[in-house]
Protein backbone atom coordinates (compact mmCIF):
# COMPACT_ATOMS: atom_id res chain seq x y z
CA UNK A 1 0.00 0.00 0.00
CA UNK A 2 1.19 3.58 -0.31
CA UNK A 3 1.51 5.69 2.74
CA UNK A 4 -1.37 7.46 4.03
CA UNK A 5 -3.27 9.52 1.57
CA UNK A 6 -6.58 10.71 1.91
CA UNK A 7 -9.27 9.63 0.39
CA UNK A 8 -12.28 11.54 0.24
CA UNK A 9 -14.73 9.25 -0.64
CA UNK A 10 -14.70 7.26 1.40
CA UNK A 11 -14.89 8.86 4.25
CA UNK A 12 -19.01 7.50 5.01
CA UNK A 13 -17.18 4.40 5.02
CA UNK A 14 -15.77 4.52 8.53
CA UNK A 15 -15.59 0.93 10.62
CA UNK A 16 -18.07 0.44 13.41
CA UNK A 17 -16.06 -1.21 16.39
CA UNK A 18 -12.31 -0.13 14.97
CA UNK A 19 -12.65 3.41 13.54
CA UNK A 20 -15.93 4.91 15.07
CA UNK A 21 -19.41 5.80 13.62
CA UNK A 22 -20.25 6.53 10.78
CA UNK A 23 -20.48 9.82 8.72
CA UNK A 24 -22.58 11.02 5.54
CA UNK A 25 -22.87 7.77 4.24
CA UNK A 26 -24.58 6.34 6.97
CA UNK A 27 -22.70 3.34 9.30
CA UNK A 28 -20.70 0.51 7.73
CA UNK A 29 -19.53 -2.19 10.56
CA UNK A 30 -17.29 -5.48 9.91
CA UNK A 31 -18.73 -8.73 10.00
CA UNK A 32 -17.21 -9.88 13.19
CA UNK A 33 -15.05 -9.10 15.81
CA UNK A 34 -14.47 -8.73 20.20
CA UNK A 35 -17.94 -7.55 21.05
CA UNK A 36 -18.83 -10.68 24.17
CA UNK A 37 -22.23 -11.15 22.79
CA UNK A 38 -21.55 -13.79 19.93
CA UNK A 39 -23.84 -17.05 20.44
CA UNK A 40 -22.56 -20.08 18.50
CA UNK A 41 -25.83 -22.00 17.39
CA UNK A 42 -24.44 -25.18 15.77
CA UNK A 43 -26.86 -25.49 13.06
CA UNK A 44 -26.37 -26.13 9.39
CA UNK A 45 -28.38 -23.76 6.58
CA UNK A 46 -28.23 -25.92 3.62
CA UNK A 47 -29.56 -25.14 0.14
CA UNK A 48 -32.42 -27.17 -1.38
CA UNK A 49 -31.50 -29.23 -4.37
CA UNK A 50 -34.43 -28.51 -6.59
CA UNK A 51 -35.54 -25.18 -8.23
CA UNK A 52 -31.61 -23.86 -7.92
CA UNK A 53 -31.07 -21.41 -10.69
CA UNK A 54 -28.24 -21.70 -12.75
CA UNK A 55 -25.67 -18.81 -12.16
CA UNK A 56 -25.07 -17.24 -15.72
CA UNK A 57 -21.08 -16.49 -16.26
CA UNK A 58 -18.39 -17.11 -19.01
CA UNK A 59 -16.88 -20.22 -18.60
CA UNK A 60 -18.80 -23.33 -16.79
CA UNK A 61 -20.89 -22.40 -14.50
CA UNK A 62 -22.54 -24.59 -11.75
CA UNK A 63 -25.72 -24.69 -9.71
CA UNK A 64 -25.70 -22.98 -6.17
CA UNK A 65 -25.97 -26.70 -4.86
CA UNK A 66 -22.93 -27.53 -6.47
CA UNK A 67 -20.97 -24.73 -5.51
CA UNK A 68 -22.19 -25.16 -1.93
CA UNK A 69 -21.66 -28.92 -2.07
CA UNK A 70 -18.17 -28.34 -3.01
CA UNK A 71 -16.84 -25.59 -0.89
CA UNK A 72 -18.90 -25.87 2.10
CA UNK A 73 -16.68 -28.70 3.45
CA UNK A 74 -13.28 -25.88 3.10
CA UNK A 75 -15.16 -23.23 5.03
CA UNK A 76 -15.00 -23.16 8.63
CA UNK A 77 -16.16 -21.17 11.90
CA UNK A 78 -13.46 -19.18 13.64
CA UNK A 79 -13.74 -18.81 17.22
CA UNK A 80 -11.03 -15.99 18.97
CA UNK A 81 -10.40 -15.38 22.42
CA UNK A 82 -10.11 -12.74 24.13
CA UNK A 83 -9.00 -11.84 27.68
CA UNK A 84 -9.71 -8.04 28.54
CA UNK A 85 -9.76 -6.08 32.01
CA UNK A 86 -12.98 -4.03 32.99
CA UNK A 87 -12.42 -1.19 35.35
CA UNK A 88 -11.78 -1.74 38.89
CA UNK A 89 -15.08 -1.48 41.29
CA UNK A 90 -15.37 0.77 44.05
CA UNK A 91 -13.32 -0.61 47.28
CA UNK A 92 -16.54 0.31 49.83
CA UNK A 93 -18.84 -1.73 47.83
CA UNK A 94 -17.04 -4.60 45.75
CA UNK A 95 -13.64 -5.87 44.81
CA UNK A 96 -10.82 -3.16 44.04
CA UNK A 97 -9.11 -4.82 41.62
CA UNK A 98 -9.74 -5.05 37.60
CA UNK A 99 -11.79 -7.98 36.52
CA UNK A 100 -10.77 -10.14 34.12
CA UNK A 101 -13.34 -10.70 31.26
CA UNK A 102 -13.53 -12.95 28.69
CA UNK A 103 -15.23 -12.11 25.44
CA UNK A 104 -15.55 -13.94 22.16
CA UNK A 105 -15.51 -13.27 18.40
CA UNK A 106 -17.19 -15.12 15.71
CA UNK A 107 -15.95 -15.21 12.83
CA UNK A 108 -15.49 -17.49 9.06
CA UNK A 109 -12.46 -18.48 6.85
CA UNK A 110 -11.51 -21.31 4.69
CA UNK A 111 -8.75 -23.71 4.11
CA UNK A 112 -6.03 -22.63 1.16
CA UNK A 113 -4.07 -25.21 0.97
CA UNK A 114 -3.09 -28.85 2.56
CA UNK A 115 -1.01 -27.77 4.88
CA UNK A 116 -3.75 -26.71 6.95
CA UNK A 117 -3.55 -22.81 6.59
CA UNK A 118 -6.72 -21.14 6.86
CA UNK A 119 -7.86 -17.44 5.93
CA UNK A 120 -9.89 -14.95 7.78
CA UNK A 121 -10.18 -11.34 8.38
CA UNK A 122 -7.80 -9.71 10.43
CA UNK A 123 -10.42 -7.87 12.71
CA UNK A 124 -11.90 -11.48 13.84
CA UNK A 125 -8.50 -12.65 15.39
CA UNK A 126 -7.09 -9.31 16.42
CA UNK A 127 -5.90 -9.56 19.90
CA UNK A 128 -7.24 -13.38 20.30
CA UNK A 129 -5.18 -15.00 23.17
CA UNK A 130 -6.91 -18.47 21.82
CA UNK A 131 -8.53 -19.67 18.51
CA UNK A 132 -10.53 -22.38 17.46
CA UNK A 133 -11.49 -23.88 13.67
CA UNK A 134 -14.58 -25.82 13.64
CA UNK A 135 -15.35 -27.88 10.55
CA UNK A 136 -18.36 -28.86 8.85
CA UNK A 137 -18.30 -32.54 10.60
CA UNK A 138 -18.26 -30.11 13.83
CA UNK A 139 -14.85 -31.25 14.56
CA UNK A 140 -12.81 -28.31 16.19
CA UNK A 141 -9.34 -27.87 16.42
CA UNK A 142 -6.78 -25.12 17.73
CA UNK A 143 -5.57 -22.60 15.44
CA UNK A 144 -2.25 -20.87 15.18
CA UNK A 145 -2.32 -17.15 13.90
CA UNK A 146 0.64 -17.43 11.38
CA UNK A 147 0.94 -13.95 10.94
CA UNK A 148 -1.93 -10.82 10.48
CA UNK A 149 -2.12 -7.99 8.12
CA UNK A 150 -4.51 -4.96 9.46
CA UNK A 151 -3.64 -2.88 6.36
CA UNK A 152 -5.83 -5.32 4.09
CA UNK A 153 -7.66 -7.17 6.83
CA UNK A 154 -6.21 -10.36 6.18
CA UNK A 155 -5.37 -13.39 8.75
CA UNK A 156 -3.76 -16.76 7.85
CA UNK A 157 -4.19 -19.63 10.93
CA UNK A 158 -3.08 -23.00 10.46
CA UNK A 159 -4.27 -25.91 11.77
CA UNK A 160 -2.61 -29.72 12.58
CA UNK A 161 -4.76 -31.78 10.67
CA UNK A 162 -4.58 -34.76 8.35
CA UNK A 163 -4.37 -33.61 4.48
CA UNK A 164 -7.17 -36.08 4.17
CA UNK A 165 -8.83 -34.21 5.80
CA UNK A 166 -8.59 -30.66 4.28
CA UNK A 167 -10.96 -29.40 1.63
CA UNK A 168 -9.20 -26.55 0.07
CA UNK A 169 -10.96 -23.95 -1.90
CA UNK A 170 -10.13 -22.92 -5.53
CA UNK A 171 -8.91 -19.45 -5.56
CA UNK A 172 -10.17 -17.73 -8.51
CA UNK A 173 -8.65 -14.29 -10.45
CA UNK A 174 -10.56 -11.09 -9.53
CA UNK A 175 -8.71 -9.14 -11.67
CA UNK A 176 -11.00 -11.07 -13.97
CA UNK A 177 -14.55 -10.11 -12.47
CA UNK A 178 -17.37 -8.24 -13.99
CA UNK A 179 -20.00 -5.82 -13.06
CA UNK A 180 -23.28 -8.32 -12.46
CA UNK A 181 -21.39 -11.65 -12.32
CA UNK A 182 -23.38 -13.86 -9.93
CA UNK A 183 -21.71 -14.71 -7.10
CA UNK A 184 -22.18 -17.02 -3.76
CA UNK A 185 -21.21 -16.37 -0.02
CA UNK A 186 -20.63 -19.05 2.47
CA UNK A 187 -19.72 -18.01 6.34
CA UNK A 188 -21.41 -18.44 10.13
CA UNK A 189 -23.97 -15.40 9.81
CA UNK A 190 -24.86 -14.64 13.74
CA UNK A 191 -23.87 -18.48 14.55
CA UNK A 192 -25.63 -19.76 11.88
CA UNK A 193 -22.96 -22.21 10.28
CA UNK A 194 -21.93 -22.81 6.62
CA UNK A 195 -25.01 -20.51 5.70
CA UNK A 196 -25.20 -19.75 1.83
CA UNK A 197 -26.49 -16.46 0.43
CA UNK A 198 -26.36 -15.27 -3.51
CA UNK A 199 -26.14 -12.01 -5.33
CA UNK A 200 -24.00 -10.08 -7.78
CA UNK A 201 -20.88 -8.27 -8.00
CA UNK A 202 -22.83 -4.52 -7.86
CA UNK A 203 -19.82 -2.41 -8.58
CA UNK A 204 -16.06 -2.82 -8.56
CA UNK A 205 -12.89 -0.41 -7.41
CA UNK A 206 -14.57 0.10 -4.32
CA UNK A 207 -12.53 1.87 -1.41
CA UNK A 208 -13.19 0.54 2.49
CA UNK A 209 -11.12 1.39 5.51
CA UNK A 210 -9.15 -1.05 6.80
CA UNK A 211 -8.90 -1.96 10.06
CA UNK A 212 -5.59 -0.34 10.59
CA UNK A 213 -6.49 3.60 11.21
CA UNK A 214 -6.11 6.23 8.66
CA UNK A 215 -5.54 2.71 5.58
CA UNK A 216 -7.78 2.20 3.23
CA UNK A 217 -8.03 -1.29 0.92
CA UNK A 218 -8.01 -1.04 -2.79
CA UNK A 219 -10.03 -2.58 -5.66
CA UNK A 220 -12.68 -4.23 -3.60
CA UNK A 221 -15.55 -5.99 -5.26
CA UNK A 222 -18.98 -4.66 -3.68
CA UNK A 223 -21.99 -7.19 -3.85
CA UNK A 224 -25.86 -7.39 -2.75
CA UNK A 225 -25.36 -11.58 -1.62
CA UNK A 226 -26.49 -11.10 1.91
CA UNK A 227 -23.62 -10.43 4.40
CA UNK A 228 -23.90 -10.43 8.11
CA UNK A 229 -22.30 -10.48 11.16
CA UNK A 230 -20.46 -13.51 11.40
CA UNK A 231 -19.74 -13.65 7.53
CA UNK A 232 -16.19 -11.94 8.43
CA UNK A 233 -13.66 -14.08 6.65
CA UNK A 234 -15.49 -16.20 4.20
CA UNK A 235 -15.46 -16.67 0.50
CA UNK A 236 -17.24 -14.59 -1.87
CA UNK A 237 -17.39 -17.45 -4.77
CA UNK A 238 -17.93 -16.61 -8.46
CA UNK A 239 -19.85 -19.02 -10.91
CA UNK A 240 -17.43 -21.62 -11.30
CA UNK A 241 -17.47 -22.43 -7.24
CA UNK A 242 -13.54 -20.58 -7.42
CA UNK A 243 -12.91 -18.02 -4.55
CA UNK A 244 -13.09 -14.19 -5.58
CA UNK A 245 -12.83 -12.20 -2.63
CA UNK A 246 -12.62 -12.37 0.92
CA UNK A 247 -16.21 -11.02 2.84
CA UNK A 248 -15.32 -8.64 5.39
CA UNK A 249 -17.82 -5.07 5.73
CA UNK A 250 -21.12 -4.42 4.75
CA UNK A 251 -22.98 -0.50 4.61
CA UNK A 252 -25.14 -0.60 7.13
CA UNK A 253 -27.64 2.68 6.01
CA UNK A 254 -27.43 4.14 9.64
CA UNK A 255 -24.87 4.55 12.12
CA UNK A 256 -24.70 2.00 15.25
CA UNK A 257 -26.51 -0.29 12.99
CA UNK A 258 -25.51 -3.68 12.24
CA UNK A 259 -28.10 -5.44 9.72
CA UNK A 260 -27.68 -6.09 5.97
CA UNK A 261 -29.15 -3.82 3.76
CA UNK A 262 -27.80 -5.32 0.26
CA UNK A 263 -24.29 -3.50 0.24
CA UNK A 264 -21.43 -5.68 1.13
CA UNK A 265 -18.05 -5.49 0.68
CA UNK A 266 -14.68 -8.29 -0.04
CA UNK A 267 -11.19 -7.59 -0.15
CA UNK A 268 -10.57 -9.19 -3.44
CA UNK A 269 -8.18 -12.62 -3.96
CA UNK A 270 -5.62 -11.32 -6.03
CA UNK A 271 -4.64 -9.15 -3.08
CA UNK A 272 -5.03 -11.71 -0.28
CA UNK A 273 -3.32 -14.00 -2.37
CA UNK A 274 -0.21 -11.99 -2.53
CA UNK A 275 -0.51 -10.94 1.58
CA UNK A 276 -1.09 -14.85 2.33
CA UNK A 277 1.92 -16.28 0.81
CA UNK A 278 4.19 -13.07 2.38
CA UNK A 279 2.67 -14.20 6.03
CA UNK A 280 3.19 -17.83 5.21
CA UNK A 281 6.76 -17.20 4.02
CA UNK A 282 7.49 -14.60 6.71
CA UNK A 283 4.98 -14.30 9.14
CA UNK A 284 3.80 -11.28 8.03
CA UNK A 285 3.56 -8.70 5.21
CA UNK A 286 5.58 -5.63 3.38
CA UNK A 287 3.45 -2.83 1.96
CA UNK A 288 5.87 0.04 -0.01
CA UNK A 289 5.42 3.18 2.07
CA UNK A 290 5.92 6.95 0.08
CA UNK A 291 5.14 8.67 2.92
CA UNK A 292 2.76 11.85 1.82
CA UNK A 293 -0.93 12.93 2.33
CA UNK A 294 -1.91 15.09 -0.59
CA UNK A 295 -4.96 16.69 -2.91
CA UNK A 296 -5.67 16.26 -6.26
CA UNK A 297 -5.90 19.39 -8.38
CA UNK A 298 -8.82 20.58 -10.32
CA UNK A 299 -8.96 22.28 -13.02
CA UNK A 300 -11.02 25.12 -11.58
CA UNK A 301 -8.23 24.83 -8.67
CA UNK A 302 -5.41 24.86 -11.73
CA UNK A 303 -6.93 28.22 -13.14
CA UNK A 304 -7.77 30.22 -9.91
CA UNK A 305 -4.45 29.21 -8.21
CA UNK A 306 -2.40 29.57 -11.58
CA UNK A 307 -1.26 25.50 -10.94
CA UNK A 308 1.63 24.85 -13.95
CA UNK A 309 0.06 21.82 -14.44
CA UNK A 310 -4.05 21.37 -14.60
CA UNK A 311 -3.45 17.97 -12.97
CA UNK A 312 -1.81 15.76 -10.60
CA UNK A 313 -1.41 15.70 -7.07
CA UNK A 314 -0.73 19.02 -4.57
CA UNK A 315 1.78 17.33 -1.55
CA UNK A 316 0.44 18.22 1.69
CA UNK A 317 2.43 16.58 4.29
CA UNK A 318 5.16 14.53 4.15
CA UNK A 319 6.49 12.12 6.85
CA UNK A 320 9.67 13.07 8.56
CA UNK A 321 11.48 9.78 7.80
CA UNK A 322 9.89 8.55 4.68
CA UNK A 323 10.76 7.67 1.38
CA UNK A 324 9.39 10.92 0.37
CA UNK A 325 11.09 12.72 3.07
CA UNK A 326 14.15 11.56 2.13
CA UNK A 327 14.08 12.31 -1.71
CA UNK A 328 13.40 16.01 -0.56
CA UNK A 329 9.22 16.01 -1.71
CA UNK A 330 7.86 19.39 0.05
CA UNK A 331 4.55 19.79 1.70
CA UNK A 332 2.50 22.69 1.31
CA UNK A 333 2.86 26.15 3.57
CA UNK A 334 -0.25 27.36 3.11
CA UNK A 335 -4.14 26.54 2.37
CA UNK A 336 -6.28 27.81 0.36
CA UNK A 337 -10.38 26.63 0.02
CA UNK A 338 -12.05 26.51 -3.51
CA UNK A 339 -15.71 25.09 -3.45
CA UNK A 340 -15.65 23.24 -0.06
CA UNK A 341 -12.07 21.40 -0.70
CA UNK A 342 -9.03 22.96 0.73
CA UNK A 343 -6.06 23.12 -1.05
CA UNK A 344 -2.27 22.94 0.14
CA UNK A 345 -0.11 25.52 -1.54
CA UNK A 346 3.49 26.11 -1.62
CA UNK A 347 4.89 22.78 -2.29
CA UNK A 348 5.34 20.12 -4.14
CA UNK A 349 3.44 19.51 -7.53
CA UNK A 350 3.45 16.02 -8.78
CA UNK A 351 1.73 15.49 -12.17
CA UNK A 352 3.35 11.85 -13.50
CA UNK A 353 4.31 8.67 -12.02
CA UNK A 354 6.52 6.43 -13.96
CA UNK A 355 6.27 8.60 -16.41
CA UNK A 356 2.01 8.79 -17.03
CA UNK A 357 -0.08 11.55 -16.26
CA UNK A 358 -1.18 11.52 -12.74
CA UNK A 359 -5.11 12.08 -11.83
CA UNK A 360 -5.81 10.47 -8.62
CA UNK A 361 -4.43 9.08 -5.62
CA UNK A 362 -6.04 5.86 -6.45
CA UNK A 363 -3.11 5.79 -9.73
CA UNK A 364 -0.46 7.16 -7.35
CA UNK A 365 -1.64 4.00 -4.66
CA UNK A 366 -1.91 1.82 -7.77
CA UNK A 367 1.73 2.42 -8.42
CA UNK A 368 3.16 2.19 -5.15
CA UNK A 369 1.15 -0.59 -4.39
CA UNK A 370 3.14 -2.75 -7.06
CA UNK A 371 6.17 -1.97 -5.82
CA UNK A 372 8.06 -3.84 -2.96
CA UNK A 373 9.87 -1.66 -0.20
CA UNK A 374 12.92 -0.93 -1.49
CA UNK A 375 11.83 -0.49 -5.17
CA UNK A 376 12.15 2.78 -7.05
CA UNK A 377 9.71 4.98 -8.74
CA UNK A 378 9.86 8.03 -10.77
CA UNK A 379 8.00 11.17 -9.84
CA UNK A 380 7.51 13.87 -11.99
CA UNK A 381 7.25 17.38 -10.07
CA UNK A 382 7.15 20.58 -10.27
CA UNK A 383 8.13 23.31 -7.83
CA UNK A 384 7.07 26.53 -9.00
CA UNK A 385 7.48 26.46 -12.53
CA UNK A 386 10.71 24.46 -12.78
CA UNK A 387 10.05 20.43 -13.59
CA UNK A 388 12.01 17.96 -12.65
CA UNK A 389 12.08 14.02 -12.44
CA UNK A 390 12.60 12.79 -8.70
CA UNK A 391 13.58 8.91 -8.33
CA UNK A 392 12.48 7.62 -4.52
CA UNK A 393 13.39 4.35 -3.27
CA UNK A 394 10.49 3.51 -1.22
CA UNK A 395 10.14 2.47 2.31
CA UNK A 396 8.01 0.11 4.38
CA UNK A 397 4.57 0.77 5.62
CA UNK A 398 5.39 1.68 9.01
CA UNK A 399 4.04 -1.20 12.20
CA UNK A 400 0.69 -0.70 13.27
Amino acid sequence: MAGRLRLENAAGLVVAAVLGGGLALGGAALLGGFDGSTTTINRVVGVPPSSIPVLSQAGKALTINQIYRRAAPGVVQVTATQVASTPAIDPFFGSPFPQAQETRALGSGFVIDKAGHVVTNYHVVAGARAVEVSFSNNESLKARIVGTDPSTDVAVLQVDAHSRALQPLNLGNSDSVHVGDSVVAIGNPFGLERTVTTGIVSALQRVIPSPRRNYSIDHVIQTDAALNKGNSGGPLLDARGDVIGVNSQIQTGNPGAQGNVGVGFAVPINTVKTVAAQIIRTGHAEHAFLGITAQPVTDSAAKLFRFPSSHGLLVETVQPGSAAAKAGLRAGTQSATLAGVTYPLGGDLIDTVQGDPLHSIEQLRDAIGDKKPGDEVKLGVYRGDKHRTVTVKLGRQPSS
